[in-house]
C-alpha cells in the first residue's frame, strides 16, 4: 500500500479539483504527474547503464 500512496494522492488530488470545476488545474496536476513519473523512469534506466 506504501507505493500506491502518493497514486492516490494524486488522483484525489485531481479529483477534487474536477470537482470544484478546476478541470485546466487537474489538467496541469495531471500532467506533471505523468512527467515526473516518465523523468524517473528515464533517471532511473541511465542508472542501471540503459538496460
Amino acid at each position: 500500500m506504501r507505493v500506491l500512496g502518493p497514486w492516490l494522492a494524486v488522483l484525489a488530488l485531481v479529483l477534487l479539483l474536477s470537482a470544484l470545476r478546476l478541470r485546466a488545474l487537474a489538467a496541469a496536476v495531471s500532467v506533471g504527474w505523468l512527467v515526473w513519473c516518465v523523468w524517473t523512469w528515464i533517471r532511473a534506466a541511465a542508472r542501471r547503464g540503459g538496460r
